[in-house]
C-alpha cells in the first residue's frame, strides 16, 4: 500500500514537473523579442493587379537580418503571391521543390510577363533554370524560374527553413519599379 502511495507521488510529482517545463519553455518562446524588430511572419502575402510589363532584372542581396529577392519591370507593376508550399511551371504544372534547393519553398507568382508584346523572353532564363548565385546567403538556398505563361510570371524561391518574409513594392529606377521579397534569417533573439 504504501509502495502505490509512493509511486502514484512520482508520477503526479513527475507530469507536474514536466508540465512547468513545457510551460516554462512555452513562454519563454512567446516573450522572447522579434528578430531585428522584424514582425512580418510567414503568411501568404498578395497584392495589387496584373499588369503588362516585362520582367527584366532578378537579382539577390545579402543584409544584416534577412536576405533579399528583386524582380525588377520595365515599367509599373503591383500584382504579387507569395506563400510557403509547392511551385509548379507555369503552362505546364511541373512541380519545381524536386529541383529547387532548400529545406522549404515559397512560390512567387509575379502578376506580369517575362515576355514583351512580341512574346519575346525579357529574361535570359529558361523554365527550370537557377536564376541567382546565393553561396554563402544564410537563409536563400535558390532562386528558381519556374516561366512565363499568360501573364503571370512564377519562380520557386528556396529557403533553409519556414522563416518569415515581407513582401513590397518600389516604383524605379526612372520608369521600371521591383517586387522585393525579404525572408528573414530568424524568427526571435
Amino acid at each position: 500500500m504504501v509502495l502505490v502511495v509512493v509511486l502514484a507521488g512520482l508520477v503526479a510529482g513527475a507530469g507536474t514537473g514536466a508540465a512547468a517545463t513545457t510551460t516554462g519553455t512555452t513562454k519563454a518562446a512567446a516573450t522572447g523579442s522579434p528578430y531585428c524588430g522584424i514582425t512580418w511572419g510567414s503568411l501568404t502575402k498578395s497584392a495589387g493587379s496584373l499588369s503588362s510589363a516585362p520582367l527584366v532584372d532578378v537579382r539577390t542581396g545579402r543584409h544584416e537580418c534577412f536576405d533579399r529577392v528583386v524582380f525588377e519591370f520595365n515599367g509599373p507593376v503591383t500584382g504579387y503571391t507569395v506563400a510557403y508550399g509547392e511551385t509548379w511551371t507555369e503552362g505546364e504544372g511541373l512541380p519545381l521543390s524536386p529541383y529547387t534547393a532548400g529545406d522549404e519553398l515559397l512560390r512567387v507568382s509575379l502578376q506580369a510577363p517575362a515576355y514583351d508584346d512580341e512574346h519575346l523572353a525579357t529574361v535570359p532564363y529558361r523554365v527550370g533554370e537557377h536564376t541567382a548565385n546565393v553561396l554563402r546567403y544564410r537563409t536563400l538556398r535558390d532562386v528558381m524560374f519556374g516561366g512565363s505563361f499568360e501573364g503571370y510570371t512564377t519562380f520557386a524561391v528556396g529557403v533553409r527553413a519556414r522563416l518569415p518574409f515581407r513582401v513590397f513594392v518600389l516604383a524605379g529606377p526612372g520608369t521600371h519599379s521591383r517586387i522585393v521579397l525579404d525572408v528573414a534569417h530568424q524568427w526571435q533573439e
